[in-house]
């Protein structure tokens, strides 16, 4: 099945504007936290001058930030849902970061950007969308000579599997083992030059949790949709298998340098 038909079985069943309304009301929409994107930033090597970023699939723009206190750049930070857009325009104006964070509303697949204008590729917790594979080969184009790119992916941290895997097979088609995944960075044209697992409290304490409330205030805001109770379930249901299979998969920051 290819990336863009597993997509529609596992996202659209709920239309984008019930996701966006869910997904706004939280600081992230992966698992991730501050202390990891500073980590992978402390893996690639300084570059000493003013540089280009391109933060895809951006969301509320935590790791966003994070990046633009760590570097001198500009950043264009994209996602397709305008509510994210609007987000990420509200806290550059707030944090007087207007003239480097830059909002884009456009298709992961479908950038509007110039070859080879970047320095660093960032994609925390979005490459699923397009697929692994698929998303380095086509983001290469628009790194610089040398340039790196930075994704967070699912993986198997062993050789255990969880007993279930309707749940992996429907969500996380592209899931393969650590050394696999960077064997397909080095064929998709790049160094692999770093990686590591993101620790249980990325998922747990940084996604999971402050998720609960969003639930209850989402439920409030639509309770004549049709599809909102069931949304809601879909992602305890992928909390749950979460918690019981924690120790089979998780996600890993890869990074890699252009050839």
């Amino acid at each position: 099945m290819e990336n863009n038909e597993k997509e529609n079985v596992v996202i659209d069943d709920f239309d984008f504007s019930l996701i966006a309304d869910f997904f706004r009301r939280v600081d992230r929409q992966g698992p991730g936290g501050d202390r990891e994107t500073r980590l992978a930033t402390s893996l690639i090597p300084n570059f000493n001058r003013k540089i280009r970023i391109a933060d895809i699939g951006c969301g509320t723009g935590s790791q966003t930030f994070v990046l633009a206190d760590k570097y001198d750049a500009d950043i264009d930070a994209v996602d397709l849902f305008p509510e994210m857009i609007e987000g990420i325009r509200e806290k550059s104006k707030a944090r007087g970061l207007e003239d480097c964070v830059h909002a884009v509303q456009a298709s992961m697949d479908a950038l509007p950007f110039e070859k080879e204008s970047y320095d660093l590729i960032w994609a925390e917790g979005s490459i699923f969308i397009i697929g692994y594979e698929r998303g380095l080969q086509y983001w290469r184009q628009f790194l610089k000579s040398g340039g790196f790119v930075a994704v967070t992916e699912c993986s198997w941290l062993g050789s255990k599997r969880p007993e279930n895997m309707g749940w992996i097979q429907d969500n996380l088609p592209e899931i393969d083992t650590i050394e696999n995944k960077i064997h397909q960075m080095s064929m998709a044209g790049y160094e692999p030059y770093a990686h590591f697992t993101l620790p249980e409290t990325c998922w747990i304490k940084n996604y999971y949790e402050p998720m609960q409330p969003a639930m209850d205030a989402f439920l409030k805001d639509h309770p004549d949709h049709p599809k909102s109770q069931s949304f809601i379930d879909r992602l305890k249901d992928e909390i749950a298998y979460y918690e019981e299979n924690k120790d089979c998969f998780g996600y890993v920051f890869y990074i890699g340098r252009k050839k």
